[in-house]
């Protein structure tokens, strides 16, 4: 059994009635039960929580909205050593719980009945003329792609310093176990089961190369070079922030310092939740 779970932020979707709404019901079925809620608005637009939420001062984080919300509040809390669990208010909620079923959730907190999850996530950095031009954090994805015009870009990928390979495609795409559900696996990628420790490589529509999806240790440093000289290249974390690429830099990715860390409640198994969701179907 895990500790009790006393102190709850609650990160509710941005503009969402329906999230606000839940987030008072929420505070107000823990507080006759000795725990406590301060229920805040994850704004994404501003790529992160919209409230400044001092360090150890929750045991855990639960977030009221999709996968969209969860991931951007997750980005934003990593390294703060919290546990979160999510209650899907969206389309797929592959990361959360079922929100139906909120009061199970909380009750299994509240008596320390739930189980700890860690997933690797991914620490980047961009390099151009010797220096750094943008840094930070993922939880699913790094997605080197071209831009608006339907061209062809040329990265080179190299890890620890040894070339792994090339390639003319409309991009690749770099992933946590977590995020093999998500672009990866749209492209083609595998399925990888989320606590392992790994990143994966996929090229988006690769043309006349044998650059293959490929599941790596997660130790180690990645580099995308882009080696394209006209054109536009970007550098897409998450689908949720984006930054301009220019020939010659240098993408560098490592496993973030510090893992994601999800409290699960549910019990469906991980290949039933793939199920459940369409990623495995039977004739």
């Amino acid at each position: 059994m895990n500790r009790q779970l006393k102190s709850f932020l609650v990160m509710t979707r941005s503009g969402d009635a329906a999230a606000r709404s839940l987030g008072q019901d929420v505070s107000a079925w823990l507080e006759p039960r000795g725990a406590h809620a301060t229920v805040c608005e994850h704004l994404s637009t501003r790529g992160d929580c919209g409230c400044r939420v001092p360090e150890g001062a929750f045991d855990v984080v639960l977030v009221l909205g999709g996968d969209g919300t969860f991931i951007g509040v997750a980005r934003a809390s990593l390294g703060q050593g919290r546990p979160l669990l999510g209650l899907n208010l969206g389309r797929v909620g592959f990361l959360a719980e079922p929100a139906g079923d909120w009061r199970r959730s909380l009750s299994a907190l509240l008596a320390g009945t739930y189980t700890l999850s860690r997933r690797v996530c991914l620490s980047y950095d961009v390099k151009r003329g010797g220096g750094s031009v943008c840094s930070g954090l993922a939880i699913n994805d790094l997605v080197v792609s071209r831009g608006e015009l339907a061209r062809l870009i040329r990265l080179l990928v190299q890890r620890d310093g040894e070339r792994v390979g090339a390639m003319r495609s409309d991009g690749l795409i770099i992933s946590t176990p977590t995020g093999s559900t998500a672009y990866g696996f749209s492209a083609g990628g595998p399925l990888v089961y989320p606590e392992m420790e790994a990143i994966c490589l996929t090229p988006v529509c690769p043309f006349l190369n044998n650059f293959r999806p490929v599941v790596l240790p997660a130790a180690g440093e990645l580099s995308v070079v882009v080696e394209d000289q006209a054109g536009e290249v970007r550098l897409s974390v998450d689908g949720q922030r984006s930054f301009a690429l220019e020939p010659g830099d240098v993408v560098r990715v490592r496993r973030a310092p510090d893992d994601l860390i999800l409290a699960e409640t549910d019990k469906t198994s991980y290949f039933a939740k793939l199920a459940s969701k369409g990623f495995f179907t039977e004739r």
